[in-house]
């Protein structure tokens, strides 16, 4: 990245739908309690995904129904829209912006289709300039967050001035299916929820951290581990057991040469923000950093209150960070579909 790029505002948005992972474990044994056999073998996971409550895009009865892909992704545009609405308006007051002052959209959502995107359903509400540069992003998964904010960043950089809008938006929820229920789909059922995050960014020194360089690493043979399937009724996740165990013996090589790449040593980054994936997942992390147990405290406190909300839970744990007071350097990280590992390095104001 030529120059650094200032985050000048982050906000988050939660859809009103509120439920607690007592309920969802209610809801999931009535649902698949005779469609999958081995539901109450695989039921612990419900608690020992470290999940307290989460949010979801439509009301508890909405899930108990079939439907299929059109009817989910129907409930996928209409919910998206709203809650796109929401946050970006929130992250433009907190820049002290309006629509009409940004001049590049970047949007990153992977549970659903919308076509035309969501910038361009919500442009007239939010006062977006006809020639603002739209570029939504699908495909990434949980790792959109982190690799949408670098993006974003990096067409800031090219024009020095511009202001880039990135939101990251999923509802994971509107995939919940009945039909057919494999092991991934139950863990996904305890494990995802809803939400949304955007930030507003501007080359130079402003804003209350600027992002210094970024880099991503992709493993080769590594399609099956996560990602989604595709049949008559919608999209079916892929998410295979593999995961905490990969990520305790690869991540730490493949960090060293990503930060090699931005002229970082482990040594010089104050903190590993990182997007939690699950439980297992953030001690894996831990182990991989060699960051202790424990250390990933901001990580598991997003993860209780809002569950695995794919791209935009790696921004929530940021906000959270800057709130608490964020250090001189961190690492903005995530993991997704390709296999890929995302960073963004960050220095405080």
């Amino acid at each position: 990245m030529a120059s650094p790029v200032g985050l000048l505002s982050l906000a988050t948005a939660s859809p009103p739908h509120e439920l607690p992972q007592k309920d969802a474990l209610a809801a999931a044994r009535i649902l698949f309690g005779d469609r999958f056999p081995q539901f109450e073998r695989m039921a612990p996971v419900f608690d020992a995904v470290g999940i307290r409550t989460r949010q979801m895009a439509m009301p508890l009865e909405w899930y108990f129904e079939p439907h299929d892909w059109a009817e989910r992704n129907a409930a996928y545009v209409e919910a998206a829209t709203a809650l796109y609405e929401a946050v970006v308006r929130r992250a433009l007051d907190e820049a002290g912006l309006t629509g009409g002052d940004v001049d590049i959209l970047v949007t990153v959502s992977t549970s659903g289709i919308a076509t035309p995107s969501l910038e361009a359903r919500c442009a007239g509400a939010l006062g977006f300039r006809t020639d603002a540069l739209r570029i939504p992003v699908f495909g990434l998964g949980c790792a959109g967050g982190v690799t949408g904010l670098a993006l974003a960043a990096r067409l800031a950089a090219a024009e020095p001035g511009a202001r880039a809008l990135v939101v990251c938006l999923e509802l994971c929820s509107v995939s919940f299916r009945l039909e057919h229920p494999s092991k991934a789909d139950i863990v996904a059922t305890a494990l995802f929820g809803d939400g949304a995050a955007a930030c507003v960014l501007q080359a130079g020194e402003g804003g209350f951290a600027q992002i210094t360089s970024a880099a991503e690493h992709t493993w080769r043979d590594t399609l099956d581990i996560m990602g989604w399937r595709v049949d008559p009724h919608g999209l079916g996740v892929i998410f295979a057991q593999s995961i905490p165990p990969f990520v305790r013996t690869k991540l730490r090589p493949a960090m060293a040469q990503m930060l090699a790449r931005q002229d970082v040593a482990f040594g010089e980054v104050d903190r590993f923000l990182c997007h939690p994936g699950g439980t297992k997942v953030i001690e894996a992390l831990e182990a991989a950093l060699d960051l202790g147990q424990g250390a990933l405290d901001h990580e598991r406190a997003v993860l209780a209150d809002h569950g695995n909300m794919s791209s935009p839970t790696a921004l929530y744990v940021l906000d959270r960070a800057r709130r608490a007071g964020l250090p001189p350097r961190s690492v903005l990280t995530a993991l997704g579909p390709g296999f890929t590992a995302s960073t963004a390095t960050l220095q405080a104001a």
